[in-house]
């Protein structure tokens, strides 16, 4: 017997095995189980994602022996004959190659006659749009008001081509792509019921290649059998499908967050040895960087990949959500731009090193007591008298861990010392932070919120902050936040105070520098409207 490719052979028969498109089969069921028929049905949806297995499906409700329902018995002549094709009353058209009116009106020309054996005849037209003009019109005036046996399924990829009385006159369903999640589940099932060992990366791999085609899935899947001789190994799919080895991607992203412009230019060196597609390499990172500012946002949504989710956690905790912000605009701009380049390669080494040349201009960092600023000297005077551009920097000073503040029972306590020691992110950290300390009491911590930012108050955070609290003072602890005016400042108040406070200070020294006020003097130089930023804001 010969071989059968896995899209046909595991081509779903009834609507319990699609997969995905539940909106599309909740109406086509309910409707079949009310008797509510329509004459014209139109699927429409990218190539794969089931549109004529759906029509097929449906005639099939349509013709069982059985009785038209959303379960055909798959056992009756004309649910046999419907999957193997050769029903006489289900008459499947191409339209790409039939486009023209005379092969229209040869095919409409039956359309009064009785079905010879089922219940209805089914007309299956794929790729309705290809249709011509002339064709569409005379398919108008049948399709409005057919003979009561029969039932136009039309399928297209590109509805946006057929004409507005067409669609008028049909019921439409749009197909959705399918998930990647989904189709890497399906394609586990049936290499288990094929018996075939795969590792799941390598599913993940084929199922994002896919692009949301169930078809195109399986047709990727053949294609790994045959090449890992009856295995579906992440290596060898990687080297099939060209994809950037998940290890060198992690040591590409390490040498950025170490900012190492040779480690950088080592693993860019690395990934062109592999002949890798450096807009693959770029779209992974591209995730990456997705995945890490989610994690920073909204960490409860952040469903990371396996496979990235090292890369996204090392993402999020090394940079501040500015710089993964910059980071992923840079790669996404550098995705875009990459054909302009001379070669791929060195598109993809300014990306890098775009990314190693900029920085936010004052990315969030925790609330810290800075110590005043000092200010060096500006480099030697321009040659012209283009504005000056000055920055203030910060003394060098050991860095020590802040003082744990001592857990009390009841009395005072250090509110802003405490957040500094609370692992908190997002949007409970921005909660903590507005809050001021009312109360501390056994078992029981009270702040105060402004209502300024009631909205922060979300459940999800202040559960995160009581969770924290908790774990800091090693009790079982209930959280009360009151909606109120301050009595004392709040951390996110402090520091904004100190930093207007060193920012002024900045201005200042930068104003008051001798070597700034002689470059004015001397080249007519002048000092650009707010580019005076202490270092700390970097």
């Amino acid at each position: 017997m010969s071989y059968q490719v896995l899209a046909r052979k595991w081509r779903p028969r009834s609507f319990e095995q699609v997969v995905g498109q539940g909106h599309v089969l909740r109406a086509l069921i309910n409707a079949l189980n009310q008797g509510r028929l329509h004459h014209a049905y139109l699927f429409t949806g990218t190539r794969g994602v089931g549109k004529t297995t759906l029509a097929r499906i449906l005639a099939k409700c349509l013709n069982c022996e059985a009785g038209v329902s959303a379960k055909p018995c798959g056992e009756c002549g004309a649910c046999r004959e419907i999957d193997e094709g050769r029903f006489v009353d289900l008459l499947e058209v191409d339209a790409a190659s039939r486009t023209k009116v005379e092969d229209t009106r040869e095919l409409l020309d039956n359309v009064q006659y009785a079905p010879a054996r089922g219940r209805y005849k089914v007309y299956l037209i794929d790729e309705v749009h290809m249709l011509s003009g002339h064709s569409f019109n005379a398919l108008l005036k049948t399709l409005e008001e057919p003979p009561p046996h029969v039932k136009f399924l039309l399928a297209t990829t590109d509805p946006q081509k057929l004409p507005i009385t067409v669609l008028s006159r049909c019921l439409q369903f749009n197909l959705k792509r399918l998930s990647a999640e989904a189709i890497a589940t399906y394609l586990g099932e049936i290499l288990q019921q094929e018996g075939i060992v795969a590792e799941t990366p390598a599913l993940d791999a084929l199922a994002r290649a896919a692009d949301g085609s169930m078809r195109d899935a399986l047709s990727l899947l053949d294609q790994a059998i045959a090449y890992g001789d009856g295995r579906v190994a992440e290596t060898d799919v990687n080297e099939l499908l060209g994809s950037v080895p998940r290890e060198h991607l992690q040591v590409l992203i390490n040498a950025l967050m170490a900012r190492d412009a040779g480690a950088v230019m080592g693993a860019a060196g690395r990934l062109a040895e592999q002949a890798v597609d450096f807009a693959e390499v770029l779209a992974h990172l591209i995730t990456v960087l997705h995945h890490a500012a989610l994690a920073q946002a909204i960490p409860e949504l952040a469903q990371v990949n396996p496979a990235e989710a090292q890369a996204s956690a090392l993402l999020a905790q090394r940079l501040s959500p500015e710089e993964v912000q910059l980071y992923y605009q840079i790669a996404l701009t550098g995705r875009r731009d990459l054909p302009l380049a001379p070669e791929p390669r060195t598109g993809f080494e300014m990306v890098l090193l775009r990314m190693l040349s900029f920085r936010p201009a004052a990315p969030s960092r925790h609330p810290t007591t800075a110590a005043p600023a000092s200010f060096e000297p500006a480099p030697p005077p321009p040659t012209d008298t283009e504005p000056v551009q000055a920055v203030a920097r910060e003394p060098s000073t050991g860095q020590t861990a802040p003082a744990r503040p001592v857990p009390s029972a009841d009395g005072d306590l250090d509110w802003a010392a405490t957040l500094r020691a609370l692992p908190l992110k997002g949007v409970a950290f921005a909660l903590a932070s507005n809050c001021s300390l009312k109360s501390r009491r056994a078992g029981e911590v009270c702040l105060v919120l402004g209502q300024a930012h009631a909205e922060l108050r979300t459940q999800n955070a202040e559960q995160r902050l009581q969770k924290a609290l908790g774990e800091y003072f090693s009790e079982d602890l209930r959280l009360r936040i009151e909606i109120d005016e301050h009595a004392s400042e709040t951390p996110a108040q402090v520091a904004q105070r100190h930093g207007d406070e060193r920012q002024r200070a900045a201005e200042q020294a930068i104003h008051g520098d001798a070597v700034v006020q002689g470059m004015m003097e001397s080249f007519g130089a002048t000092i650009v409207p707010g580019s005076i930023t202490p270092l700390d804001k970097r």
